[in-house]
């Protein structure tokens, strides 16, 4: 009777460590899950772009660690890391952002035209001078195709996903 309670207490003993071994494994996942990516959360504050790369990698962290990834929600009462409230204001900063640049490159373009035509004024419409206004006009054009390219296509993968098409 010594000896089956003996074996009985040990194996209670030994069940009793690994579960807590399992439960410190799986609260170890969530702790390094939540550092793997708080600097994606922190980068993608600082720049939108950065929830092109970092949402792609939570979704297969996501697969791979469903009930870590769980806990995690409920914790923070959303999707972990970025949920879709996350993707919605990275986009209105996006557009923002883009919407402002706009206006200081128009503004900016606007006063290098200004200042060139003031010169051709002054020199009496030299020919150099319609050339250089013509060089400031093609600037202005294919700088805001190039970053208009990239305002479209990192808008067009947010609103993917954010869910809408």
């Amino acid at each position: 009777v010594i000896v089956a309670g003996a074996v009985a207490w040990a194996g209670w003993w030994i069940a009793r460590e690994l579960k807590a071994t399992r439960e410190d494994d799986a609260r170890g996942r969530v702790l390094r899950l939540m550092a793997l990516f708080s600097p994606g959360i922190g980068a993608v504050v600082d720049d939108p772009r950065a929830l092109l790369t970092w949402q792609p990698l939570a979704a297969t962290a996501r697969q791979l660690f469903p009930s870590e990834f769980a806990a995690l929600d409920q914790a923070s009462g959303r999707s972990f890391p970025f949920g879709v409230e996350q993707i919605e204001a990275a986009h209105a900063r996006w557009s923002a952002d883009w919407l402002a640049w706009e206006r200081t490159h128009d503004a900016d373009y606007k006063l290098k035209a200004a200042q060139i035509e003031a010169d051709i004024s002054a020199e009496g419409g030299s020919a150099l001078g319609r050339a250089r206004l013509d060089a400031v006009e093609r600037e202005k054009l294919d700088k805001y195709q190039r970053r208009y390219e990239e305002y479209a296509r990192v808008s067009k993968a947010l609103r993917v996903l954010g869910g809408r098409p």
